[in-house]
């Protein structure tokens, strides 16, 4: 961990280097005159929008709508089955059925999907103009670094791992409360323009309304990953007989909380970083090529108790389907069965950094429990 004097409090980093743009991101945050102690950057970092994602943040009474970001509740669903051993042809069954079943991308369902927390819709503007969409979204994957995967564990099971979050809903929530926040921070002039980190207060009408919608965003986005896995799991039990669940794992990595830190309470930002109190259970995800970790916190005040979200990106999406090339991609995933590349490399392994390296630059964060590699990976 190094840290940097750049601001009005200091930046705390496990990456091994952070880009420029994304330094500067973790600065502006240093300079916010309502900053707690410090900032926490996370071994994954990378730019972001107005926050580097891998980035945590305590604040004393404002919430940031960019700061928690447009997929709220963003998370990844580990669960260790019964199964030990599974053939090659099994797993291409499974990823092709679950390919042609699950929508993906902008895909959605064709019915509307009931969930008991839609009994609870919130009531303002932005809920009742999505409430239709949302009802033919939930259970979907979604795009970009979204997927369905099947993994071998060190522990000698199978596992399944699902990452998705609150689809089009939480994009849409975040962007409305964030252009309510830079109205506001127009007049009151207490962040500069070019941070684009417009907060609000917690405590205000408009601050506790975008923390309750955002609270509801990260349990549509639970109840999504849940009908997912399921979906995923009816396949996986027909090709591989599998009978039980012996786990199940599931976080979020976009949020804000009140927690306690240092003794006083804040808010709490974690932008593409989990919580990582000491004995929770978290999961750190490789890339679609690479493996990943079932891990325990180990409680770090320093970190806020957080750690990396994943591996973190070394190019960004744009970048990457300007240099990689499909059989770059392909060669990348050189033994495990995939679907989902559509013309879109930017996923390919070597879009992210080394998870090797990142678990190692965050020790003092997390205990590796499981290893997982991957075996077929269906990506959104």
């Amino acid at each position: 961990m190094k840290i940097l004097n750049l601001g009005l409090i200091p930046i705390k980093s496990w990456a091994a280097d952070l880009e420029e743009g994304a330094l500067i991101q973790a600065q502006n945050l240093s300079n916010l005159p309502f900053a707690f102690k410090h900032i926490a950057i996370m071994a994954d970092a990378h730019e972001g929008y107005g926050m580097p994602i891998g980035g945590v943040l305590a604040c004393k009474g404002m919430i940031i709508p960019n700061a928690v970001g447009v997929d709220i509740g963003c998370g990844v669903m580990a669960v260790k089955t019964d199964i030990k051993e599974i053939s090659r042809e099994n797993i291409k069954e499974i990823i092709n059925r679950a390919y042609k079943s699950i929508p993906s991308g902008f895909g959605r369902h064709k019915k509307p999907q009931d969930w008991e927390g839609f009994k609870g819709l919130p009531g303002t503007k932005i809920f009742n103009q999505e409430f239709n969409s949302a009802r033919c979204q939930i259970g979907t994957l979604g795009s970009g670094n979204h997927f369905c995967s099947i993994e071998k564990g060190s522990d000698g099971h199978i596992w399944l791992m699902v990452h998705s979050g609150s689809r089009n809903l939480g994009y849409k929530v975040a962007n409305y409360y964030n252009k309510i926040a830079k109205k506001i921070n127009e007049r009151t002039n207490l962040v500069p323009k070019s941070y684009d980190l417009a907060p609000l207060e917690i405590n205000s009408e408009e601050g506790r309304e975008y923390f309750d919608a955002m609270n509801y965003c990260l349990e549509f986005a639970k109840a999504n990953r849940e009908m997912l896995f399921n979906s995923f799991y009816g396949i996986f039990c027909d090709a591989a007989s599998s009978k039980k669940i012996l786990q199940k794992i599931d976080i979020h990595h976009n949020y804000a909380a009140i927690e306690t830190h240092y003794g006083e309470e804040v808010v709490l930002h974690r932008k593409g970083a989990t919580s990582a109190r000491k004995l929770e259970l978290g999961i750190i995800p490789g890339s679609m090529g690479t493996p990943s970790y079932i891990v325990e916190g180990l409680g770090n005040p320093e970190s806020f108790m957080s750690c990396s979200h994943g591996a973190g990106r070394v190019i960004g999406r744009k970048q990457a389907n300007r240099v990689f090339t499909e059989e770059m991609a392909n060669e990348a995933m050189e033994g495990i069965v995939f679907k989902g590349w559509k013309g879109d490399y930017s996923e390919a392994p070597m879009a992210y950094k080394d998870i090797e390296e990142v678990m190692n630059n965050q020790k003092d964060l997390v205990k590796p429990l499981v290893k997982l590699s991957p075996l077929g990976v269906m990506k959104g």
